[in-house]
C-alpha cells in the first residue's frame, strides 16, 4: 500500500513518517538545513506479513503545491496531518480539496504535536478536523492524536495502517503498463533511473517500453518495487526502473513523463473532460480561462474551453475541453487538477473522458452524446454507447488506446459487443445496413437525375452519402456491395446493375460518324476539337458524348480530350509487350514505342502513362516495364 501525507507546512508530516518507518524522507541538503520539505520524499517499512508499506511525503508550503500534486497522484491511502496547536490551516484545506478531486476516499488523520498543547486544545482541534472533513470523501476517517517526538499515539496509527494494508482491495493488473515519472536520477555503475507509481499493467526486467510523450524506446535493465529488488512491478506499486536505450539519454527523462508499453503511447494536446469547480472558488470559471493543468506528475499551462456554457459556477461541474501548451500523456479515466494562472490556488479538477477529441464541432449534440457515453463506468458500456452516438463509425485502435485496453482485453471486448467491424472501424449492425441502403438509394437517385451518365466515382459517392467517413472504410462498404452484386463498377464509375447509358437518337447519329474517324488513324485519332470541327458539332456536346461513350466502354480516354477505340488500344498493348520481350532488360522507352507506332513523342508518352495507370506497365525512371 502507498500512503501519501498531506497537510500544512510545519505540521510534522516528515517527522511522523520517520516515527513510523525510521526513515528521514527529507533527502535534500536544503531540506535538512531549513527544516522544511521542498520536494517529494519516500520511505518504506516492512510489515509482519512480508509486504512493504510505502510512504510519499509531500511538501506543505503554498508555493510547492505542484510538488505535492506530483506525489498525490497514484496513492492508495491518505494520511492527513494536522497540528493540534494550529488546527486546520490554508494548505490543510487546499490539500484536502485536491485529495477530494483526485477521488481518494481511504485515509486517516494524524493530529500531531499533542505534547505541545493542553488536553482541552487536543479535543478542540479534533472537533475542528471533524468539521473540516464533513462533506468530503474523508468524512468519518479515524483521527489519531499523537506526538512524533515522544512517540505517544504512534503505535495505534502504525497498527491501523497495517490493518488498512490487509484490507486494501487487490488492484486489477489490467491495461497496458503505465508509470508516472516523479523523479529521475543517475547512479554510478547503474545508469539512469526513474521512479513513480504504476498506474496500470505489469512490467518485467527486459521489457521494451516507451518514454512518453517523447516517443523514445527504452529497455528495463532492473526494477525495484516497494524499495526491493524485483523481476516484476505491478499496478499500485512504487517502482524504480533502471532504463537504457540506443536513442535514450539521461537528459531525456523528466518529471511528468510516462514510461509505458508502446500500445499506451499517444501524446495529445487536447482532452475532453468532466470538470468540477471547487465550491470555495472565489469566482466562476469562464470559457477559455488560462490555468495550470496537473495530471500524473506533469504541470503544464492550458486553456479551458467550456462545452456546455460560457462559464462554470463555483461548486458546479460541466464538460470541457482542455487545450494544452504542449503534448502530454493522458488516457480516459485519469484524474487531473487545475490551478489558477498564477498557480496560487487550486480551482478544480476532474476526470479525462476523451484524450483525442476533435478540435471542431466540439459543442454539437452529437459530440455531447459521445461524451455522455464516455462517462459510463465500463469499457463495454462506453463502446456500446459510442456506437449508438457515432454513425460514422468508431476507430477501434483509437478506442483501445484511449481506454488503455491491452490486446487481450480488446479482443475479448470485441467478441462481447455486437457490431460490424470494417478496417478496424466499428458500426452498429443497423447503422451499417442503413449505410448500405443509403448507397443504393443515392445511386438510384443519381441515375434518375442524370440518366445520360453511368454514375458517380467512389469519392463522389462518399461525399454524397457519408462525407465524414474514412475513405478506406467507405471503399470496403462499396466492395461488400459489389461482392453482393448490388452495385457495379465500370471503370471509375459506380452504378446499379440494371443501369445502362443509352444515347439519344441524335447522339447515335453523331457516334456513327465519329467511330470511322477514330479508326481512320487508330494510333493517333483526332482530338475532341478536331472531331467537332469536322462534323460541325458543338465542341461541348462532342466532349460530353465521348465521355458518355467512355463510360459505356465504347472508347478509352487515353489522355485529355484524346479518345481511342478499343481495338487500337489492344493493338498498342500488344506492341508494348513485343518491345519488352525483345529487349534484354525488358525496358520500354518512349523512343522505341514512338518509332514502332509512328506518332509524336508526346502522344507516345501519354499512351505509356495510360498503360501505367491501367496496370499494364509500371514506370521506373524514364523507362517502363511490363507488370
Amino acid at each position: 500500500m502507498i500512503v501519501g501525507t498531506a497537510g500544512h507546512i510545519d505540521h510534522g508530516k516528515t517527522s511522523l513518517v520517520k516515527a513510523l518507518t525510521g526513515v528521514d524522507a527529507d533527502r535534500l541538503k536544503e531540506e535538512k538545513a531549513r527544516g522544511i520539505t521542498i520536494d517529494l520524499g519516500y520511505a518504506y517499512t516492512p510489515l509482519p506479513d512480508g509486504e512493504v508499506l510505502g510512504f510519499i511525503d509531500v511538501p506543505g508550503h503554498e508555493k510547492l503545491v505542484h510538488n505535492m500534486l506530483a506525489g498525490a497522484t497514484g496513492i492508495d491511502f491518505v494520511l492527513l496531518v494536522v497540528a493540534a496547536d494550529d488546527g486546520p490551516m490554508p494548505q490543510t484545506r487546499e490539500h484536502l480539496a485536491i485529495l477530494d478531486l483526485l477521488g481518494l476516499s481511504r485515509g486517516a488523520v494524524a493530529l500531531t504535536k499533542i505534547d505541545c498543547v493542553p488536553e482541552e486544545r487536543v479535543a478542540q482541534a479534533q472537533a475542528e478536523v471533524e468539521s473540516l472533513l464533513r462533506g468530503t470523501a474523508l468524512e468519518g476517517s479515524t483521527i489519531f492524536p499523537l506526538s512524533a517526538v515522544s512517540g505517544a499515539g504512534v503505535e495505534p496509527l502504525r497498527h491501523y495502517l497495517e490493518q488498512a494494508t490487509s484490507a486494501l482491495p487487490t488492484r486489477p493488473e489490467a491495461g497496458n503498463f503505465r508509470l508516472a515519472v516523479d523523479r529521475c536520477f543517475t547512479l554510478a555503475g547503474t545508469g539512469t533511473v526513474v521512479t513513480g507509481t504504476v498506474f496500470s499493467g505489469t512490467v518485467h526486467v527486459g521489457d521494451q517500453l516507451m518514454l512518453s510523450p517523447a516517443g523514445i524506446a527504452v529497455r528495463v535493465r532492473g526494477i525495484h518495487a516497494q524499495n526491493r529488488r524485483s523481476e516484476i512491478g505491478t499496478t499500485g506499486q512504487r517502482c524504480a526502473l533502471n532504463l537504457a536505450g540506443t536513442d535514450f539519454d539521461k537528459e531525456d527523462a523528466r518529471r511528468g513523463d510516462w514510461v509505458l508499453a508502446e500500445p499506451a503511447h499517444g501524446p495529445t494536446q487536447r482532452l475532453d473532460v468532466r470538470l468540477h469547480l471547487l465550491a470555495g472558488a472565489d469566482k466562476p470559471l469562464r470559457h477559455w480561462s488560462p490555468v495550470h493543468f496537473h495530471l500524473g506528475a506533469v504541470d503544464v499551462m492550458a486553456r479551458v474551453a467550456l462545452l456546455e456554457h460560457d462559464k462554470l459556477e463555483p461548486g458546479a461541474s460541466g464538460l470541457a475541453q482542455i487545450v494544452l501548451d504542449r503534448p502530454i500523456g493522458a488516457l480516459r479515466g485519469d484524474r487531473f487538477i487545475i490551478r489558477d494562472q498564477s498557480a496560487s490556488r487550486t480551482v478544480g479538477g476532474g476526470r479525462v473522458l476523451d484524450p483525442f477529441p476533435p478540435e471542431r464541432k466540439r459543442r454539437t449534440p452529437e459530440r455531447l452524446a459521445v461524451l455522455a457515453a464516455l462517462e459510463l463506468p465500463t469499457a463495454h458500456a462506453v463502446l456500446q454507447g459510442m456506437l449508438e452516438a457515432t454513425p460514422t463509425g468508431i476507430d477501434l485502435h483509437r478506442f483501445a488506446l484511449s481506454c488503455n485496453l491491452s490486446p487481450v482485453e480488446f479482443e475479448a471486448l470485441c467478441r462481447d459487443v455486437t457490431m460490424v467491424v470494417v478496417d478496424r472501424t466499428a458500426f452498429p449492425i443497423h447503422v451499417w445496413e442503413s449505410l448500405r441502403q443509403a448507397v443504393l438509394e443515392r445511386l438510384a437517385e443519381e441515375h434518375r437525375q442524370s440518366p445520360e451518365t453511368l454514375g458517380p466515382t467512389a469519392n463522389q459517392l462518399r461525399m454524397l452519402v457519408a462525407p465524414r467517413m474514412v475513405r478506406s472504410v467507405f471503399d470496403s462498404l462499396l466492395a461488400q456491395l459489389s461482392a453482393d452484386d448490388l452495385i457495379v463498377k465500370s471503370g471509375p464509375w459506380l452504378h446499379l446493375p440494371e443501369h445502362r447509358i443509352t444515347l439519344s437518337p441524335g447522339d447515335q447519329i453523331v457516334w456513327h460518324k465519329v467511330a470511322p474517324l477514330l479508326l481512320d488513324q487508330p494510333f493517333q485519332p483526332p482530338r475532341v476539337r478536331d472531331l467537332a470541327n469536322t462534323l460541325k458539332v458543338d465542341e461541348a456536346r462532342m466532349r460530353l458524348l465521348l465521355q458518355q461513350l467512355a463510360a459505356m466502354g465504347e472508347v478509352y480516354r487515353v489522355a485529355h480530350d484524346h479518345y481511342f477505340m478499343p481495338q487500337p488500344v489492344e493493338q498498342l498493348a500488344a506492341i508494348v509487350r513485343e518491345i519488352a520481350t525483345g529487349q534484354p532488360d525488358g525496358k520500354i522507352t518512349a523512343a522505341l514505342f514512338r518509332d514502332r507506332i509512328g506518332t509524336g513523342r508526346k502522344l507516345a508518352i501519354q499512351i505509356l502513362e495510360f498503360f501505367d495507370a491501367g496496370a499494364v506497365t509500371r514506370r521506373a525512371g524514364d523507362a517502363h516495364h511490363l507488370r
